[in-house]
């Protein structure tokens, strides 16, 4: 079924989304209103310390008001290539630098109401250098046993869902390939 866009009202444009709500008119002539979230895209990194040890960050996330356990993350900047936030962001919020980068998958985050397309990357043989956090980032970086990740999530300790989409996906899939 094919849905034709009649109207696109903003309802809030700031800095990383923008609030719409779409009319739309179906095939038959019905006419519904859908809420958008619009969103520039983001980044996911999974950043291998060595072959069995991954970084995770305990971020504080306001929305949920609780200190989350993720991999690295951010948002894209205008026009700048994903590979390259995800550069941007694992030095930023780990104090890491990663002479390779190797994208993995891109996923909709949840595309019932939000356009942001996530794109994760590993990152390998990295270097440590300083953080640069932005203002408003309760970031605590913590090396990880990549197995004890994984065990993380059926306990419940990591509960963003990025997070464990990229740790299952690279798990199932990615780990155990030569890189």
């Amino acid at each position: 079924m094919s849905f034709q866009l009649i109207e696109r009202q903003v309802i809030y444009d700031g800095t990383k989304v923008r609030l719409e709500i779409h009319r739309l008119e179906d095939e038959q002539g019905n006419r519904f209103a859908a809420e958008v979230v619009q969103h520039p895209g983001a980044v996911v990194v999974l950043a291998m310390l060595d072959a069995e040890t991954v970084l995770l960050i305990r971020n504080y996330r306001h929305a949920v008001g609780q200190y989350l356990l993720e991999l690295p993350a951010g948002t894209l900047n205008k026009g700048e290539p994903p590979m390259n936030a995800a550069g941007r962001e694992l030095l930023e919020e780990t104090g890491y630098l990663a002479k390779r980068i190797k994208p993995i998958l891109s996923f909709f985050a949840s595309p019932g109401i939000l356009s942001e397309k996530l794109h994760l990357f590993a990152a390998y043989d990295l270097e440590q250098r300083t953080t640069a956090l932005e203002l408003g980032e309760d970031i605590e970086v913590r090396a990880t046993p990549f197995f004890e990740a994984i065990e993380m999530i059926r306990d419940g300790a990591i509960q963003d869902s990025k997070t464990i989409a990229a740790l299952l996906s690279y798990d199932r899939w990615w780990r155990t390939r030569v890189e």
